[in-house]
């Protein structure tokens, strides 16, 4: 462990350099402690050679290295007290009955993001883990519908369908029909049913089924793939200085783009959790803080993604008031 002095100075530095990515020198430290220039560079020398501070080629300041800020994050930062505004804000949302919680969630985060310049990212229960426990319709006019698919897992998702050339008779003996036969069916297998069970019966009763059935079928396959992936703020990271090479970005960008690499940020623990640099499979660059939510058995991840140089003790009390306010 490091002595009380040896703590203070990384955190300095670590603190200091999240805010501006330039080597901190012993300057700035020796007016806050009240110790002589000579006194922290030699801790700070120490603190290099215990593989916590890196020097850089372009001056005689340190930088927080990988392991410095695990260090950190596991034996000096606390979780810093939310602001009194940001709090309010984030309240605004979950207090909006008119939104559902996938809605809520994802405009929280999405404020998140603007707060902290991060990107944040939502990943859903899986398709698979969402069974079909209803369809309704609500007419708008003669030639539109809204499909409402619900889960047993309380997601809602809306679908414009147009009917031109149907009816809303036989709007009705679809929706009749998928809720008899393929109620209780796994969102990722509704598709499969619907081609096998529901599209050789329809034809018996709806005259321009094929519309209706296309139509249907895509609203399906939008709520499957809907109900996984959210991300905000997803430039924010390109604007860093970590990522000011063209071959940087390039590698960020596709990250980012891949729903493979970005599944893989789902968290089975209800713990905060943080993943550093080389810790988060990404890219040596990021840090992952991110944690697992349930609501009646709906689980899902919530996680925010920025340099290792982030405001560690910020984002983790904003993770930990979302996910508080999530779940109650």
């Amino acid at each position: 462990m490091l002595s009380e002095r040896q703590n203070q100075i990384l955190k300095l530095i670590i603190e200091e350099y999240s805010k501006v990515p330039i080597p901190v020198g012993s300057t700035s430290i020796c007016d806050i402690l009240g110790v002589s220039p000579a006194t922290v560079r030699s801790e700070m020398a120490k603190l290099e050679d215990f593989g916590y501070l890196e020097k850089t080629h372009t001056s005689s300041g340190r930088v927080p290295s990988e392991n410095g800020y695990r260090y950190y994050v596991d034996n000096i930062m606390k979780p810093k007290k939310i602001k009194s505004s940001d709090a309010v804000e984030l309240q605004r949302i979950f207090k909006n009955n008119t939104l559902e919680k996938t809605d809520a969630i994802s405009k929280s985060l999405e404020i998140i993001s603007e707060m902290t310049n991060y990107t944040t990212v939502m990943l859903g229960s899986k398709s698979s883990d969402n069974k079909l426990k209803q369809v309704e319709v609500v007419p708008i006019n003669n030639e539109n519908v809204i499909a409402i698919v619900i889960t047993d897992k309380g997601h809602v998702e809306n679908k414009n369908i147009n009917i031109k050339g149907s009816n809303l008779e036989e709007v009705r003996k679809i929706v009749e029909l998928i809720n008899k036969i393929i109620v209780g069916t796994p969102i990722d297998e509704v598709s499969y049913r619907l081609e096998c069970d529901i599209k050789p019966i329809i034809s018996q009763y709806v005259t321009q089924y094929e519309t209706l059935y296309n139509a249907f079928y895509n609203a399906f396959n939008d709520f499957k793939e809907s109900n996984d992936i959210k991300m905000q703020g997803k430039s924010n990271i390109l604007e860093l200085p970590e990522f000011n090479t063209v071959d940087k970005i390039k590698n960020i960008v596709n990250v980012l783009d891949n729903e493979n690499i970005i599944s893989s940020i789902r968290e089975d623990s209800n713990d905060i959790n943080i993943y550093i640099g080389k810790e988060s499979n990404i890219d040596d660059d990021l840090t992952v803080i991110k944690t697992k939510y349930n609501v009646n058995g709906d689980e899902g991840t919530i996680a925010i993604l920025g340099p290792k140089r982030m405001e560690y003790d910020r984002v983790v009390s904003l993770l930990e008031f979302i996910k508080s306010n999530i779940e109650r």
